[in-house]
C-alpha cells in the first residue's frame, strides 16, 4: 500500500514593517497641517492684499482709514457670505492666520519706533501717556462690568483699544483674556467708530481753542494731546496734520512712545488675570482650577516686541531691511484682520446690543477731558 501525504500548510512570513521614527511622525504631520492650513492663509493673504491696495486711495489715507480697518471690514463680508460654503477647508489656515501670524506681526511691530522715540517727547510725554493708559483701561474695566453690564472680557479688550492702540491692541490682548472672535470684533468696531470721529473732532477743538483761547495749547501740545488719547496710529497722523506737520510728528512720536507700553501693559494684566478666578467660569475651562494652580499666560510675543524695539534702536539693522520688514509687518497684520473678520458673524455683533458702544463713548469722552486734564498737569508740574 502507498501511503500519500499531504505536505502541511507552512503560514507565510509576515513582512515587518519598519517602525516609524519619531521625528518622521512629526515631519508627516508637519507637511499634513500645513496642506491643512493653506486654503485659510490663502483666503487671509487675498483679503489682506486687496485691503492694502484700497488703502492707498488718498481719500482713506486722508482720513485716517488704515488698510487693518479695511482687513476687517472685507473679512466680515467674506464670512457672512461666502466662507461658509467652505470653512471646513480653510478653518484651520483662518486659525493660523488669526493666532500665529498676529503674534509674528505684534514682535515686528517694534521695527516702527526706537528708544530714542521716548527721548523726543521727554519726560512729560511718558508720564501723561502712562496716565492716560492706566486711567483708562481702569475706567473700562469698572464701568464695562459695573455700569453697563459687560462681560469682563469684552470690557478689557475695548479697555485695551481704547487705552493704547487701537485694533492692535485689541487683537495682541486677545490671548491674553482669551476673548471669542466676537468680543474681538466688537471692541475693533469701537476703535474704528471712536477712533475716526476722532479725526474730525479734535482738529476743530483744536481751533475753537485758539479762537476763543480757553486753553494755553501750542500746536506742540495738541500734538501730545492727540498723541496720548486718540486710538490708532493712522488716526493721530490724520488729526496731527490737519492742524501743523509740527504738530503731527509730535502726535506720532507720543503715540509710539504709548505703542510701546503694550508689552509691559500685557505682562502686568496677564500676570493679575493668572491670580483671578474669571465670572466666566461655565465657559472656560482653565477656570476650573484654583487660582494658585493656573498657569501665567506669558505674552512671549510682547517680549519679542521689546527686544525688537531694542534692536531697532541700535540702528544695527540696514535701512533697507527695516523697510521691507515693515512691509511685511502690514501684511501680517492684515491678514490676521482679515481671518478675524472672516470668523465673526453680523448677528454675534448685534447680539451685543449698545452696550459696548456706550462704553467706548464714555471712554472716548474721558480721552477728551480726562486727557486734557492730565496734559495740562503734567505740563505744569513738569514746567
Amino acid at each position: 500500500m502507498t501511503l500519500i501525504t499531504t505536505p502541511a500548510t507552512i503560514p507565510p512570513t509576515p513582512v515587518l514593517s519598519r517602525p516609524t521614527s519619531p521625528a518622521a511622525t512629526r515631519l508627516s504631520r508637519a507637511r499634513g497641517s500645513t496642506a491643512k492650513a493653506l486654503p485659510g492663509i490663502g483666503l487671509a493673504a487675498v483679503l489682506a492684499l486687496l485691503a492694502l491696495t484700497i488703502g492707498r486711495a488718498p481719500w482713506l489715507q486722508a482720513n485716517g482709514i488704515s488698510a487693518l480697518t479695511l482687513a476687517i471690514v472685507l473679512g466680515m463680508l467674506a464670512g457672512n457670505t461666502i466662507y461658509p460654503r467652505f470653512a471646513a477647508a480653510a478653518a484651520s489656515g483662518v486659525a493660523f492666520s488669526k493666532q500665529t501670524l498676529l503674534r509674528a506681526g505684534i514682535i515686528l511691530y517694534g521695527l516702527r519706533l526706537t528708544f530714542q522715540d521716548i527721548a523726543a517727547v521727554g519726560m512729560a510725554g511718558v508720564i501723561i501717556d502712562a496716565l492716560v493708559l492706566s486711567s483708562t483701561f481702569a475706567l473700562a474695566w469698572w464701568a464695562g462690568t459695573r455700569v453697563f453690564g459687560l462681560d469682563r472680557k469684552t470690557a478689557l479688550l475695548i479697555g485695551a483699544g481704547s487705552s493704547i492702540c487701537g485694533a492692535a491692541a485689541v487683537m495682541a490682548a486677545e490671548p491674553v483674556v482669551r476673548g471669542r472672535a466676537e468680543q474681538v470684533t466688537v471692541a475693533v468696531s469701537t476703535v474704528v467708530v471712536f477712533g475716526t470721529l476722532a479725526i474730525f473732532l479734535y482738529p476743530a477743538l483744536y481751533r475753537l481753542n485758539a479762537h476763543y483761547q480757553l486753553f494755553p495749547v501750542t500746536p506742540a501740545g495738541y500734538g501730545i494731546f492727540a498723541g496720548s488719547t486718540i486710538h490708532e496710529v493712522a488716526q493721530v497722523v490724520a488729526a496731527g496734520r490737519a492742524v501743523t506737520e509740527a504738530a503731527a510728528n509730535t502726535a506720532v512720536i507720543t503715540k509710539m512712545v504709548r505703542v510701546m507700553m503694550l508689552a509691559p501693559f500685557l505682562i502686568i494684566l496677564s500676570t493679575y488675570l493668572s491670580r483671578q478666578r474669571t465670572p466666566d467660569a461655565g465657559r472656560d475651562l482653565e477656570c476650573v482650577e484654583p487660582a494658585s494652580k493656573r498657569r501665567i499666560v506669558m505674552p512671549w510675543f510682547a517680549l519679542g516686541f521689546v527686544a525688537v524695539a531694542a534692536v531697532n534702536s541700535a540702528v544695527v539693522l540696514p535701512h533697507s531691511l527695516v523697510t521691507s520688514a515693515i512691509t511685511l509687518d502690514t501684511l501680517l497684520l492684515a491678514m490676521a484682520m482679515a481671518a478675524l473678520g472672516v470668523t465673526t458673524q453680523v448677528a454675534a455683533i448685534r447680539t451685543a446690543g449698545i452696550k459696548p458702544l456706550g462704553l467706548a463713548a464714555l471712554l472716548f469722552g474721558w480721552l477728551i477731558l480726562g486727557g486734557l486734564a492730565i496734559n495740562m498737569g503734567v505740563s505744569a508740574v513738569l514746567r
